[in-house]
């Protein structure tokens, strides 16, 4: 089991368990109401686009990096996105220096499948020569605050990094980074991600970090500005009922509109 996941003391899991089955979170806020969020952007210089996100005291930064590759064999007419997730130690106790953990690689996998199955990224337009060369998209997310719900901040921080992004100039076939063009990266859409929570048998959103160890399942939704889901992903051993699939899509629907909004 994740560390996000992690099983705590029979008192701590009985008080969360207790507070929330009663309406309540230690914050004072409803079981469906998020943190306050926002975005800030350009904030490196050396990334073609780069943001921070913060949700509550949840910190992570974004930057994109834009490279030249040469297409994969079965694809010779289409670029490529990459998402990296490091969950520095600096940004909890809990994190350590090393190799991904597998917290890191579910939520770069969870970021990566709702912008991917979205559509929202044209890979052919990354094209530069068929067969020979093609831009790669590299997403890379740092935490610098683990307060609770970093999947939310991660995927916020990722989609708000790619929509800042212009290309470098190319030069004899080489991105040129000390010159950047206007052309940012062609979206079709913007696909936000939001997640629902479950403890015990309540649903919550954007848990703190004192929530997230009462956590047993929960279910990120990616959503397009229409309305129309285009990622789904579940995680932990917890099972969701039909009725709790549909409040959370609800939920997730009219919160992606908000956070749609901070970007």
């Amino acid at each position: 089991m994740s560390k996000e996941l992690q099983v705590v003391s029979k008192e701590t899991q009985e008080s969360i368990l207790d507070a929330i089955s009663r309406g309540m979170r230690f914050d004072g806020r409803q079981p469906l109401e998020y943190r306050d969020v926002k975005v800030t952007y350009d904030v490196t210089r050396n990334a073609e686009g780069s943001c921070i996100v913060q949700i509550g005291d949840t910190k992570v930064i974004a930057g994109v990096k834009m490279e030249v590759m040469k297409p994969y064999a079965d694809a010779p007419d289409k670029g490529s996105l990459m998402v990296n997730v490091e969950l520095l130690p600096l940004s909890s106790p809990s994190f350590e220096r090393g190799p991904p953990s597998m917290d890191a690689i579910e939520y770069a996998r969870v970021t990566d499948r709702a912008i991917r199955e979205s559509g929202c990224i044209d890979f052919k337009e990354l094209c530069i020569e068929e067969g020979e060369a093609a831009w790669m998209i590299i997403v890379d997310v740092c935490t610098l605050n683990d307060a609770g719900n970093l999947l939310d901040a991660i995927g916020l921080a990722a989609i708000g990094a790619i929509k800042n992004a212009k290309f470098p100039e190319l030069v004899d076939g080489q991105p040129d980074y000390k010159n950047r063009t206007d052309k940012p990266i062609p979206l079709k859409h913007i696909p936000i991600s939001s997640t629902i929570y479950k403890v015990g048998d309540q649903l919550i959103a954007d848990p703190t970090e004192y929530e997230m160890p009462g956590i047993s399942g929960r279910l990120t939704v990616g959503v397009l500005e229409s309305g129309e889901l285009c990622s789904m992903q579940k995680g932990g051993e917890a099972v969701f009922t039909l009725d709790e699939i549909e409040q959370a899509i609800d939920f997730i629907i009219k919160q992606s509109e908000k956070l749609r909004k901070a970007l």
